[in-house]
């Protein structure tokens, strides 16, 4: 082809302004969908259409491990088989499936079969993605079949699922028959979400019926802190963004790739109004100029759904057709780190930024910028309803407010599962997932995913909440909770997580690029050179720039406290 037709090509791909310099990822995602890879005369077209030199497409585009550049355009669409062998998937078997799906008798020149960092389905592990359809509970028979009939395209979702909130969850958590969320393929229709009160705060804060100051005293009053993993106080955030001038921005943290995670992805198939809602709540209240959604490009489904919801906002004329933009990620673990996922939305290498300044104060285009977690800004249509005292007078243990626990591993009923904040793994375990799985005997589990380290059984009743893990040296995090069972060993747990980070990581500073490849490689060894992980670890995590490599070190340093023997007397 040309290069007159490759950029006639792009341009018909791309279909949007070329010279919109933060659409650059945008506009890779078009090519790549298209080939299922990005040819590199593609990439120096598209480089001369926005008026950027070739470097600046190609940093960009390698960054990313979603986009495999290749030398010219393939006859036939490459299609991109990966099986995730994060913690959760490897229990189930995934890394058999892996070594089966490798012998399968495929066109090498067309499919590709992979590993992937955590893809956000492990309550149904093991999982395999074929290009953008997810395949619970993968088999060889049913990778073969999706192949076989070219099902390469997630299945699109309907509306039209009876009523569904967070607050029927709720009421039956505090009872005696916990309700577990599944994944369903229809979910709430803006007409049915109106029926039952949607969107009445916000025109209530339009229409000036509502003050916003009084929705912010709420919120700062209310045990609701941010659900990324960070857990800054809401009310607190949207304070500080609102006290800068405008115009301000607000960014939506859905890349959700934290191993262990996916309760965003679960609430979004069933219910994206009352996420949307509490982004417009929060946009009206802190005074929002524009909304970008940064949702992972594991997520084809929900990214559907959501572009669904938002449609049917703007058609009803509920909000402007610019207002809320939504943008892909690419595969990229670090773009769940705040400044790095902002970088990513401005087209760039997803590279966490130095601070200060922070966010708040300089974000996305240099502006103020308030950034929430999806599950963050789910919960503010019940608490601003329902009061700050309703979602504060759940908890245990002293502790306050409610979680949304995303459980994989070695119990009988996986799925998310909303729960009193400060409810032990023990208690969750047996109250809410039917209880370990047959033939397994609790052993250990990590209550934060890949960050939060990894503790033993019988540091089971430890309350899971923000604070509380600290004094063991892990964190809860996003509340991805795995479990372990005597069928398992905590160093392989550790190494995988270690790996995961040595895939993950960016490369951006020499601590975590370096620390976290020398420790998978001393962690691989029959017995740990303890003193020369723990040297690494120290620097890792007092030099590294961003979380990333100051949390790699925590599961290597909670299998020397707590399963010692496993890493010193060899196996068990």
């Amino acid at each position: 082809m040309t290069e007159h037709n490759i950029r006639k090509h792009i341009r018909q791909m791309v279909g949007d302004d070329l010279r919109k310099v933060d659409h650059l990822i945008e506009h890779l995602h078009c090519i790549n969908d298209h080939f299922g890879c990005l040819p590199k005369p593609y990439l120096e077209a598209l480089a001369e259409l926005m008026g950027k030199a070739s470097v600046e497409v190609y940093e960009v585009a390698s960054f990313y491990h979603h986009f495999a550049i290749v030398d010219q355009a393939p006859a036939n669409k490459r299609v991109t088989i990966r099986v995730c062998n994060s913690n959760s998937c490897c229990l189930a078997g995934g890394e058999e499936l892996h070594r089966e799906l490798q012998k399968m008798p495929l066109d090498q020149k067309r499919f590709v079969v992979e590993t992937a960092s955590c893809v956000g389905r492990c309550e149904q592990a093991p999982v395999a993605v074929v290009q953008q359809n997810p395949i619970p509970f993968a088999s060889i028979e049913t990778v073969h079949h999706v192949i076989e009939n070219q099902q390469f395209a997630h299945p699109k979702a309907l509306p039209g699922r009876s009523h569904f909130c967070p607050v029927d969850i709720v009421e039956s958590a505090a009872g005696q028959a916990p309700i577990e969320l599944i994944t369903h393929p229809q979910w709430v229709g803006l007409s049915q979400y109106q029926k039952h009160g949607g969107y009445t705060l916000v025109d209530a804060l339009r229409n000036g019926s509502v003050r916003h100051e009084m929705v912010m005293d709420m919120l700062e009053s209310s045990a609701l802190r941010g659900l990324g993993g960070a857990g800054f106080p809401v009310g607190k955030k949207w304070r500080i963004v609102s006290s800068h001038s405008g115009p301000r921005y607000m960014a939506v943290n859905l890349d959700e790739g934290e191993p262990g995670t996916f309760k965003d992805r679960t609430f979004l198939e069933r219910d994206p109004h009352r996420f949307l809602e509490g982004m417009l709540v929060a946009q009206e209240v802190v005074g929002v100029d524009r909304c970008y959604i940064y949702i992972r490009d594991e997520y084809h489904g929900c990214r559907q759904t959501l572009q669904d919801a938002l449609t049917e906002l703007a058609e009803a004329k509920f909000i402007e057709a610019d207002l809320v933009q939504i943008r892909r990620g690419a595969g990229a673990y670090i773009c769940g780190e705040e400044s790095a996922m902002i970088e990513s939305i401005e087209g760039k290498r997803g590279e966490p930024r130095h601070r200060p300044p922070y966010v708040a104060e300089v974000g996305l285009f240099g502006r103020p910028t308030l950034v929430h977690n999806f599950e963050s800004l789910y919960w503010i249509r019940d608490i601003t309803e329902r009061g700050a005292d309703w979602f504060d007078a759940f908890g245990r243990h002293d502790r306050h407010g409610l979680r949304s626990f995303s459980v994989s591993g070695r119990v009988k009923s996986p799925g998310v599962k909303i729960a009193p904040a400060g409810i032990s793994v023990v208690e969750l375990i047996q109250e809410y997932c039917g209880g370990m799985a047959d033939g397994h005997t609790f052993y250990g589990y990590m209550p934060g995913g890949a960050s939060g380290g990894i503790l033993p059984a019988d540091l089971g009743s430890v309350p899971l909440d923000f604070d509380t893990l600290q004094p063991y040296g892990c964190f809860i995090g996003s509340a991805a909770v795995v479990v372990l069972s005597e069928a398992d060993r905590a160093r392989d747990a550790a190494l995988n997580v270690m790996q995961f980070f040595v895939h993950e990581s960016c490369g951006q500073c020499t601590p975590c690029r370096v620390g976290c490849e020398a420790s998978a490689q001393l962690m691989q060894d029959q017995t740990w050179d303890l003193k020369a992980l723990g040297e690494l670890g120290n620097v890792m995590r007092e030099t590294s720039i961003c979380g990333l490599g100051q949390a790699a070190p925590n599961a290597v340093a909670c299998v020397e406290r707590y399963f010692n023997s496993e890493v010193t007397n060899g196996p068990r």
